[in-house]
C-alpha cells in the first residue's frame, strides 16, 4: 500500500482557501479512482508549540503505487491535482510514502 501525502503550506487568505478547500476540493479528492482511503487535517502546530510549516495535510491511500498513477491520469484525477495547484497560494508538497505495518 501507498500514501500520497500532500502538505499544504499557509495560504495568503486562510479564509478563501478553507472555503474552497471544504466546499470543492474534498469532494474531487474523493472521487479519485483506485482511492482506497483518504484522510484530511489542519495542522495544529509544532511538538514544542512553534508554528508548523504546513496548514493542512491530506492523505490518500492506494493499494499500489500503479493503482495511483492510474487513478491521477484518469480525468477525476487531474482535475484534483489542478485544483490543488490553483487554491493552494501558499503551495504545497506531494510525498508518495510506501506503507509499512
Amino acid at each position: 500500500m501507498v500514501k500520497l501525502v500532500v502538505a499544504y503550506r499557509h495560504p495568503t487568505d486562510v479564509d478563501e482557501f478553507e472555503r474552497r478547500y471544504r466546499d470543492e476540493h474534498v469532494a474531487m479528492a474523493r472521487r479519485i479512482p483506485n482511492l482506497s482511503r483518504i484522510e484530511f487535517g489542519k495542522v495544529a502546530g509544532m511538538m514544542d508549540g512553534s508554528k508548523a510549516p504546513y496548514h493542512r495535510i491530506a492523505e490518500l491511500y492506494f493499494d499500489s503505487q500503479e493503482a495511483m498513477g492510474q487513478g491521477a491520469s484518469t480525468a477525476d484525477g487531474q482535475a484534483a491535482i489542478k485544483h490543488a495547484a490553483e487554491i493552494a497560494s501558499g503551495g504545497f508538497d506531494a510525498m508518495v510514502v510506501q506503507v509499512e505495518d
